[in-house]
């Protein structure tokens, strides 16, 4: 009589689908996609080479505007940098989508909200340590060539440290609003076209469109509520430096909640 060993097979058995597995699957992901590391890599040169530029300009204060002055001056190359961080927040997702690979990753993760968890933790903590040691290093930058012109800051003057850290913040989390916006639209034009719109075109339609009131909608928009606590200079209907961080934060938080919804409901 013959007996059929029900011994698993090495390298046969299913190991169970955990999010810190997912987390290094997305990590692998992310780092050998060469158009993520060249976007991440130019919004961090980028805003180093803005800082100096920017500090180069701005060696005499006479006639300058005040908030090219202030210790946020130099980092006004943010505006380049949310533009890239958008794209970068769309690309890790809906690049996905346009290959067809997300088939695949659901497939492996079928409760799927992993996957779009470990996106994001990977996406903010990558992309955060990246873009406050990118604003770091642009400020020091600047300040260094500008010693020899005019008064500088240090990192230990008043609210110095929380605007250049907060630039780095601002930039993370609109690249995660990119990313929330392209598991919604799931098209890589059309989540561009949702967040470019959201962090720069709404907040002028609102002031042109309601000049009463509209500044003080544009507060609580991305692009206002980021600008609160990641600038010197406090506009006059701005919100407090900790309650702007907490509205984009919100924002971002909604996105993903908005994500995991309809993530769960449409099929891939």
């Amino acid at each position: 009589m013959t007996t059929t060993s029900t011994a698993p097979v090495a390298g046969s058995v299913d190991r169970p689908v955990t999010l810190p597995r997912v987390v290094v699957a997305e990590w692998l992901k992310f780092r050998t996609l060469r158009s993520t590391l060249i976007v991440l890599a130019a919004a961090m040169a980028g805003m180093v080479l803005f800082g100096a530029i920017i500090a180069h300009n701005t060696r005499n204060p006479a006639g300058l505007d005040p908030e090219d002055v202030v210790a946020s001056g130099p980092l006004q190359g943010y505006y380049l940098g949310q533009l890239l961080m958008a794209a970068l927040g769309v690309l890790v997702v809906s690049g996905e989508y346009s290959t067809g690979m997300i088939r695949a990753t659901l497939a492996a993760v079928p409760r799927r909200q992993p996957v779009l968890v470990a996106k994001a933790l990977v996406f903010a903590v990558v992309v955060g340590v990246a873009m406050i040691a990118a604003s770091i290093v642009a400020f020091l930058v600047a300040q260094a060539f500008l010693s020899g012109y005019r008064p500088t800051y240090s990192l230990a003057d008043g609210s110095t440290l929380r605007v250049v850290i907060g630039t780095g913040i601002y930039l993370t989390l609109v690249g995660l609003l990119g990313s929330a916006l392209a598991w919604i639209v799931r098209s890589t034009p059309g989540a561009l076209v949702a967040v470019v719109g959201l962090i720069l075109i709404l907040p002028v339609l609102c002031e042109l469109i309601l000049p009463s009131w509209g500044t003080h909608i544009a507060a609580y928009l991305p692009t206002g509520a980021g600008a609160s606590f990641s600038t010197s200079l406090r506009a006059p209907d701005a919100l407090s430096p900790w309650a702007g961080l907490g509205v984009m934060v919100a924002w971002v938080a909604l996105g993903l909640v908005a994500a995991s919804v309809i993530l769960r409901r449409r099929d891939a």
